[in-house]
């Protein structure tokens, strides 16, 4: 047994989570009482009151789509004007409402949560799936996150595990954390591209491993590309076909919908192997006169491709910049590794194959892959004899609010992390009791073009005539890659005072009553 508790590493997805501890010095991925290994990150509330997670509370996508929530981490921490929210208000059958300071609340049978609290509830099933096989309580955790995660998005993860009563040691990149469980006891060296299709992100690192230090150069992201776009892909074409057939438009029957999107997420995966796939959905609409419509066709390979390869070469744009960024060429790297359930299938992989020139490296499950290496980190973490060392960098530029609507950068993107970096202010007009600060996070030199991560609000310092007072402000990116500020008056010593709003998080009061919520939620087994 080892010398201090067990710390699991949780993979939160898009679509599935997964779960590992590390057992006799190797990672293990714990598998439910029924033997999942992964387990959909989808939660149905119940007319009783009680809770269902996982694998079966996908199935209740078909009867209930209004009570079933899944792809939350598509919303985790962004606003409600979001593109990306517009997109998943369109499609999505449960109802996405606007929360305090413009974030996104989901409303399901008269109750309001927060999308942490959602993502809570699923980060409690790994919990117990983990105890039930560990027979002890575990309270810690590493948890992943997409590389090119904002910081909005950082800590409303960080906040669904305090929710979920999990001590969050660090939040790490699925990239980073897919590395390391590759390269874990191999005494590697060498430079390796990690490429992450997930069901509803898409990232790519680029990463030194020499000996036990795995060393990230350059991240890039999508946020909203995934498997989940492949599948409305066909969902469309099968919905088009329909309307073709018989006139009628099965976008405006939820139920028809729901049916739809989960037969085409089951003719994505059977292209993992076959070259044409039946599709059959019986009774899949009911007009008003009663008449019973079946759904019957067949999808070729080469149809399926035509659907999706815009997607496929959405990602190498991507890759291209990781690699510019890194000052590297596909002719730099060793190895890749694809992580992601969507890399399966033979149009990514050839895809892959083709655009760095080599095969992508084999024996490695792409859906265990990064909750294993989340595990090793947890154990790093609180074992003093462990020599695995991890840096990685801040995927996004971190800058600040000018004067016409301007921003400047304070730390530029891929920069290693933790890092800090001091600027000092001065007052712009006479007599001035505060100074507020805006940030930012993103690649523009406008400020409408990046993220709004919060503004800060100094006082107590001097006040003076304009310029006499000078303050200077720390920014720091911590190793979970959470932004934070702090102040200062060189003049008094004195630490000014801090408000940060952080705009779309939840406060400390909502967490404290969304925990307790949580935790008192009875979910139930099958």
């Amino acid at each position: 047994m080892p010398a201090h508790e067990p710390v699991l590493g949780i993979d939160l997805g898009t679509s599935y989570s997964c779960v590992a501890v590390m057992e006799n010095g190797q990672p293990t991925v714990i598998p439910s009482e029924w033997g999942e290994r992964t387990q959909a990150s989808v939660v149905s509330f119940l007319d009783d009151g009680r809770i269902q997670v996982g694998n079966d509370a996908k199935r209740r996508m078909l009867t209930h789509p209004r009570q079933t929530i899944y792809s939350v981490k598509r919303l985790i921490g962004r606003f409600v004007f979001a593109p990306e929210v517009k997109k998943a208000k369109a499609v999505c059958p449960y109802e996405i409402v606007e929360g305090p300071s413009h974030g996104i609340r989901i409303k399901v049978l008269d109750e309001v949560l927060s999308v942490s609290q959602i993502s809570a509830l699923v980060l409690k099933e790994m919990k117990e799936i983990a105890e039930g096989y560990l027979g002890q309580a575990v309270t810690k955790a590493v948890v992943t996150v997409p590389a090119y995660f904002n910081d909005n998005q950082r800590q409303a993860t960080h906040d669904a595990g305090r929710i979920a009563g999990l001590e969050v040691l660090r939040i790490i990149n699925e990239p980073t954390a897919a590395a390391l469980s590759y390269g874990f006891g191999k005494e590697l060296n060498e430079r390796v591209a990690v490429y992450d299709l997930g069901g509803g992100t898409f990232d790519i690192s680029i990463l030194e491993i020499g000996s036990d230090t795995f060393e990230v150069i350059a991240t890039a992201g999508d946020t909203y590309l995934g498997g989940d776009d492949i599948d409305m892909r066909l969902m469309d074409h099968f919905a088009e076909q329909f309307m073709a057939e018989t006139g009628v438009n099965l976008r405006r029957d939820v139920n028809a919908l729901q049916r739809l999107r989960e037969v085409s997420e089951e003719t994505k995966k059977a292209f993992s192997t076959k070259k044409k796939v039946k599709v059959s959905v019986p009774e899949i609409h009911t007009d008003a006169d009663g008449n019973i419509y079946d759904f019957n066709t067949m999808i070729g390979l080469e149809t399926f491709i035509q659907l999706t390869m815009d997607l496929v070469q959405r990602s190498f744009k991507v890759c291209d910049e990781a690699l510019q960024s890194a000052n590297m060429s596909v002719h730099d790297i060793d190895g890749v590794i694809l992580v992601g359930g969507p890399t399966r299938l033979s149009l990514i992989r050839d895809s892959v194959r083709h655009y760095f020139g080599k095969e992508p490296l084999a024996g490695i499950d792409p859906d265990e892959v990064v909750a294993m290496g989340a595990a090793i980190q947890g154990d790093a973490l609180l074992d003093s004899e462990s020599t695995a060392f991890l840096l990685d960098v801040t995927p996004l530029t971190l800058r600040l609010a000018t004067v016409g609507g301007y921003t400047e950068q304070v730390i530029g993107r891929n920069t290693p992390v933790p890092i800090d970096r001091t600027r000092t202010f001065t007052t712009s007009r006479d007599n001035q009791e505060r100074v507020k600060i805006r940030i930012l996070q993103g690649e523009s030199n406008r400020v409408e073009e990046n993220e709004m991560l919060g503004e800060f609000e100094f006082a107590g310092f001097r006040i003076a005539p304009r310029g006499e007072v000078q303050i200077e402000v720390t920014f720091e990116i911590d190793s979970n890659g959470i932004v934070n500020v702090s102040a200062r008056d060189p003049e008094t010593g004195q630490s000014a005072a801090t408000t940060v709003s952080l705009s779309s998080g939840l406060g400390e009061e909502e967490i404290q009553a969304s925990a307790e919520q949580v935790q008192a939620a009875e979910l139930i087994q099958r």
